[in-house]
């Protein structure tokens, strides 16, 4: 199980965070400078997957951190020891690359700007800490169904409440959440 995903800048500034365990918000920010400090100073040449024993609270014993650095941000998984590295390697992998697709080109600006996608696409990867989907494409395809719907129940309360007009209307998968 995933106990917690952290997208962490080189700086130790969190862009996205999302624990899947109950941590009070004292020992959540103590655990993120801990795991930062844990993998920002591991070498490049080094693999990238860790014990997390010296995590604090109950996240010592049993955690394992994988992570990728990708530019300026390090996306780091907790999980339980008993997941699967390169498995999960891979999921951080899946969603880089579905940060990039919808984002066209990610960056860190887009993680700070629209933390709501972030998490929706976080979403519809890992709910609850447990692993959802890791297709790429059936997540892109989810994504833009919802928006479609998104966009229909925006044109039915704009006709509803009559203002309609020349509205602009941005396509891409997150059309409807983008403000115009």
């Amino acid at each position: 199980m995933i106990r917690g995903i952290f997208i962490v800048n080189n700086y130790g500034q969190p862009r996205c965070v999302k624990f899947y365990e109950a941590v009070d918000e004292a020992t959540q920010q103590i655990l993120i400078r801990e795991i930062f400090l844990l993998v920002s100073k591991r070498s490049d040449n080094v693999c990238n997957f860790m014990a997390g024993d010296s995590l604090s609270g109950s996240w010592g014993k049993g955690t394992k951190l994988i992570y990728r650095h990708y530019a300026t941000l390090f996306f780091v998984f907790a999980c339980e020891d008993t997941e699967s590295e390169l498995g999960i390697l891979d999921l951080i992998q899946v969603f880089v690359e579905t940060l990039d697709k919808c984002f066209e080109s990610v960056c860190e600006l887009d993680l700070i700007f629209h933390a709501d996608k972030v998490h929706y696409i976080l979403d519809e990867i890992v709910m609850g800490g447990l692993v959802l989907e890791t297709n790429m494409h059936d997540i892109l395809v989810a994504i833009n169904e919802t928006n479609k719907l998104e966009r229909s129940a925006e044109d039915t309360s704009r006709s509803a409440s009559g203002t309609g007009g020349a509205v602009t209307k941005k396509s891409g998968p997150f059309a409807a959440f983008s403000r115009g």
